[in-house]
């Protein structure tokens, strides 16, 4: 998220989307609303956003979406991104389908990160290299999600264009927190993961990701600030934790810590993995996982990492900040060896040939791995957090967010000992 929720695509390997802003400036939206504890978030979308809609859908679908009325056209909000704007867009019951095409589909608008919003107008780049920049992510994406599509592995793309993209609408729907930790569930996701990993992808295999994306961040944090009170307290109590020392702290320790480096998703949280319509009842058959949009070369300790941090977070509440906190849902030990243990299964062809001690200790040396790269998701989500409470437009306790990573950092720490 992040990208949370709902089908999505991938990023550059070199370069994360959300990476698309300038070195030396970061447009932002304004600062002087009033503070939104009672905001009301619309059920419709507006009608600029409702007219660009559909002239997409009629330029790059065929069969019935061509000869569709606007009047006749079908859109509603579907909740829950943080990055992006969701909208499910449809033909009427009473339209008659001519071939093959879809009757339901996801328009994706790319947020404030991406320094594009439908409904603030496109933000200008700041210079010609951050430019260049955007054209290379939106190129890697398109090939990213037309590689996963073929492989079977995500959604269908049928339209892409400089604020979004098309995608297929897949009957499901999103997991809940509460969700993770049932047993037959975790292991799915587990191999899922595993699958992911394994994959072979045309990009740069240097694990630059990680830490070139947290130095941008950190780098933009560091020359914000703000004018809504609340956000200037929480900014100024976050600033006290001395970040850049923080994070070299972090730096060494990851850098001391024997992790492979494998194609990773790097959000996997109950958002971005889809319960499939019909398929509940099968295990390992049911589940999806969708949004690559930070996917790259990575850790493979903080794939896994991450995503035991997400058991903490649910994104579900409908009154500020959106969001609930509970650090006593990270996965215990025996959750986490369960995790593992069908992740090695499905990654590893010689694990299951090793003998019990052999895999306890593996499992054991995985452990160590992730628990310690979770601190780098905190991390990473923290910043990420501050930079969206600045220049996202969609509504979302983002600096509350921050706090709550941070917190969640320091605590993980001191379980480290670390």
């Amino acid at each position: 998220m992040k990208t949370k929720f709902i089908n999505g695509v991938s990023s550059s390997p070199s370069m994360s989307l959300g990476l698309l802003v300038s070195e030396n400036e970061l447009h932002v939206q304004p600062d002087t609303e009033p503070e939104c504890k009672d905001v009301v978030r619309p059920e419709e979308p507006d009608q600029q956003t409702k007219h660009k809609a559909y002239l997409w859908c009629k330029e790059f679908l065929h069969g019935a979406w061509k000869l569709l009325h606007e009047e006749d056209f079908q859109i509603s909000i579907i909740r829950g991104g943080l990055s992006n704007l969701l909208f499910l867009c449809a033909l009427p019951d009473g339209a008659a389908s001519v071939a093959d095409e879809p009757r339901e589909i996801l328009l994706r608008l790319y947020g404030a990160i991406l320094q594009m919003s439908c409904n603030k107008g496109e933000a200008k780049q700041s210079d010609t290299g951050n430019n260049s920049e955007g054209t290379e992510a939106m190129v890697l994406e398109s090939v990213m999600f037309a590689i996963l599509a073929e492989r079977e592995l995500g959604p269908k793309l049928y339209g892409i264009f400089p604020q979004g993209r098309l995608e297929q609408y897949v009957p499901s729907r999103r997991l809940d927190t509460s969700e993770l930790g049932i047993p037959s569930t975790s292991a799915e996701i587990a191999q899922k993961m595993a699958r992911f990993h394994g994959m072979r992808m045309p990009f740069n295999k240097e694990p630059k990701w990680l830490f070139g994306t947290m130095d941008k961040y950190l780098n933009q944090v560091l020359r914000l600030s703000f004018t809504r009170e609340s956000h200037v307290r929480q900014f100024s109590q976050l600033m006290g934790f001395n970040l850049p020392q923080e994070m070299e702290t972090l730096r060494s320790l990851l850098e001391s810590t024997r992790s492979p480096v494998v194609f990773c998703h790097n959000d996997c949280q109950e958002g971005n993995i889809l319960l499939l319509n019909g398929r509940e009842n099968l295990d390992g058959q049911k589940l999806m996982l969708i949004d690559f949009e930070y996917s790259s070369y990575n850790y493979r300790g903080f794939d896994i990492g991450n995503h035991f941090c997400e058991w903490m977070y649910d994104y579900t509440h409908e009154n500020f900040p959106f969001f609930k906190a509970s650090p006593e849902n990270y996965p215990t030990r025996a959750q986490q060896l369960h995790y593992i243990g069908a992740y090695l299964s499905e990654y590893d062809s010689g694990f299951e040939a090793l003998s019990d001690a052999d895999q306890a200790r593996l499992k054991e040396d995985v452990m160590l791995e992730v628990n310690r790269f979770a601190l780098a998701s905190h991390f990473f989500w923290g910043l990420w957090s501050i930079i969206q409470a600045r220049i996202s437009a969609i509504e979302f306790g983002y600096m509350e967010y921050a706090a709550a990573r941070f917190e969640a950092y320091f605590q993980q720490k001191q379980r480290l000992a670390v």
